[in-house]
C-alpha cells in the first residue's frame, strides 16, 4: 500500500504571475513615495541643528564655470584666490552652483576646498536655460 502519490517525471513549471505583480505593486509604491518636486539647494551635511544665517542676510552665491574658475561678486577668480577673498570677508557659509557645462571634477574640487577651509557649501542643482 502507497500513502503518497509518486512525483511526476517532469518538472513543474514555476508561476512568474504572482511574482510580476508583487514587483509591480512595490515599484508604483516608490513611485507615489518619491519626491517628485526638485530642491533648489540641498544641505550636503547631515547636521540641520544650524541652518541659516543669524543676521538674516542671503548667502553669497558661487558658480562654477567649465574652465574651473569661480564666479562671485561678478569676478571669476581661480579657487586659491578665492579662498583668500572669502576669508577676508569672513564667509563661513555660501551656495554653491554650476553651470550646466561644468565637469564633475571642477565641483569636487570646489566643493572639497571650501570644506577644507572652513566654508560649510549648500549646492544648488544647475538647470539649463529654458528657450
Amino acid at each position: 500500500m502507497q500513502l503518497v502519490d509518486p512525483r511526476p517525471a517532469r518538472a513543474i513549471p514555476i508561476r512568474i504571475t504572482p511574482l510580476i505583480d508583487v514587483v509591480f505593486i512595490l515599484l508604483v509604491f516608490f513611485m507615489l513615495t518619491s519626491r517628485l518636486l526638485p530642491v533648489d539647494h540641498l544641505e550636503l551635511a547631515n547636521n540641520t541643528a544650524q541652518s541659516g544665517t543669524t543676521t538674516g542676510e542671503p548667502l553669497p552665491t558661487l558658480t562654477i564655470n567649465t574652465q574651473g574658475q569661480v564666479q562671485w561678486q561678478a569676478q571669476a577668480l581661480p579657487l586659491d584666490r578665492l579662498l583668500v577673498a572669502l576669508e577676508q570677508a569672513g564667509v563661513t557659509e555660501v551656495n554653491l552652483t554650476t553651470e550646466p557645462a561644468t565637469s564633475l571634477g571642477h565641483f569636487t574640487a570646489t566643493l572639497s576646498a571650501l570644506t577644507a577651509n572652513g566654508i560649510k557649501p549648500h549646492w544648488k542643482r544647475a538647470t539649463k536655460p529654458t528657450p
